[in-house]
């Protein structure tokens, strides 16, 4: 009687463990004089916009947190490693809260996916060892209506780090948010720190 019951509520059992292993991982709360590094490449540059319209800006006047822009346009995943290893060395500045946004260069350049996942495993691992929070965010791969590559939810499971994962996605197929084929405009960057915003809320991170 006992192991007819097992069998009946095994499928509930296992939807239950399923359902936790895929919860979202959480921040810790960020103090109000939080330092948050946005790290990667054009799209955090603010590529096309003033440096009062790029997302970094935006995202600094949404959390009232200090919000630094480590942005270089052009750069690539394996460069960008190299940047943030010499930027976590040299600098003296207290960084609580990373947002990486980088592999849309190796993307747009055919790099391997599995050289880009491990630039980025490997800079999340740098990140991670100074106890560092991270916000990763995805960029599509290089198809029409594309959603995010797979690796970053690959890496966000890994590492259990949060992921915004859509808003890339979203603006770059709404013309009136870019500016070129894979820039956004003053409108764009708004939305995307306002998506960024509302994952650091929803990650604990911040309050709403």
């Amino acid at each position: 009687m006992h192991l007819t019951k097992l069998v009946r509520f095994l499928p509930i059992i296992l939807t239950i463990f399923y359902l936790q292993g895929c919860s979202q991982a959480e921040h810790t709360k960020l103090p109000d004089d939080a330092v948050i590094l946005a790290f990667g490449d054009s799209l955090t540059a603010g590529y096309g916009v003033s440096k009062q319209q790029d997302y970094p800006a935006v995202l600094a006047e949404l959390t009232q947190r200090k919000v630094i822009n480590a942005g270089v346009s052009g750069e690539k995943t394996a460069d960008g490693l190299l940047r943030l290893q010499k930027l976590l060395q040299k600098t003296e500045q207290r960084i609580d809260l990373v947002v990486l946004l980088e592999g849309g260069n190796d993307i747009l350049r055919n790099k391997p996916y599995s050289q880009t996942k491990s630039n980025l495993a490997a800079m999340i691992e740098l990140l991670q060892a100074k106890n560092i929070q991270i916000l990763l965010v995805g960029v599509p791969e290089k198809k029409l209506f594309s959603d995010s590559a797979p690796f970053y939810k690959e890496l966000a499971e890994q590492y259990q780090i949060p992921l915004e994962n859509e808003i890339v996605s979203d603006i770059m197929v709404r013309a009136s948010l870019k500016s070129d084929y894979v820039h956004f405009n003053q409108q764009g960057y708004r939305v995307l720190a306002e998506a960024i915003q509302q994952k650091l809320v929803d990650s604990g991170a911040l309050q709403d």
